[in-house]
């Protein structure tokens, strides 16, 4: 089966090269979707002159900063694989643990299966204050879906094609994470997890994510839950 995996990306010019090297070294038929979303930080630039180029890759660009959702988005419309994942620009998920969450939709067993940073391991240098707001997420989910996840906010989220793209999404933001989770499991699919290695950023290496983002996850869930979304 052939795979998808989306990078959403800005500002990682630094950390984007090795990001893309361990992705590639991931065995697996795959095609990478990287969608700029309007760096200024010579990303763009580097996309263009060595990534665009490559027959395994496709390069796709914002004119304007959209956020992660957005990117997220666009490059769903030019996946052509069976499965679809998400991959951070970054390095706080390990790309080789790829294939153990894929796994789990391409032996059928399940439509889609997050990668948890809570089952069964600690996730490396998180602050308390994320933690609690990861594991807040994770209780609402299981109050208003009435299915226990561990890991609502995970970015490792894999699909089998047809079933995320039968999806209407909305988001723009990080509350990607919060919609996708909620309407996946409005229409009676159960979400799969197995187990990722976390490596936390803080804001100085470029974390994005804040606590604004908790309070729209949250009312996402609710406006999902009351079909306002």
């Amino acid at each position: 089966m052939k795979v998808s995996i989306i990078i959403p990306i800005y500002n990682e010019r630094d950390l984007l090269p090795k990001v893309l090297e361990k992705v590639r070294a991931v065995d697996l038929e795959k095609e990478l979707i990287l969608v700029d979303d309007c760096s200024t930080d010579g990303t763009r630039e580097y996309l263009k002159k060595h990534e665009a180029p490559r027959p395994d890759t496709k390069v796709l660009y914002h004119r304007r900063n959209g956020g992660k959702g957005r990117a997220i988005r666009t490059g769903l419309a030019a996946v052509t694989g069976d499965i679809v994942i998400v991959q951070d620009a970054d390095l706080e998920y390990e790309p080789s643990e790829i294939p153990s969450i894929i796994q789990p939709i391409a032996d059928g067993r399940t439509l889609v299966c997050y990668g948890s940073r809570f089952l069964g391991r600690s996730p490396t240098g998180m602050r308390l204050e994320n933690y609690v707001a990861n594991r807040l997420l994770a209780f609402l989910v299981a109050v208003l879906y009435w299915q226990v996840i561990t890991d609502e906010a995970t970015a490792y989220k894999a699909f089998r094609t047809d079933v995320i793209r039968d999806i209407p999404l909305k988001c723009e933001r990080f509350e990607f994470c919060p919609e996708v989770t909620a309407k996946v499991l409005m229409r009676n699919y159960r979400i799969h997890e197995v187990p990722v290695t976390f490596f936390a950023r803080t804001f100085a290496e470029g974390k994005k994510i804040g606590w604004r983002d908790f309070v729209t996850a949250v009312k996402t869930l609710l406006l999902c839950r009351m079909r306002m979304m």
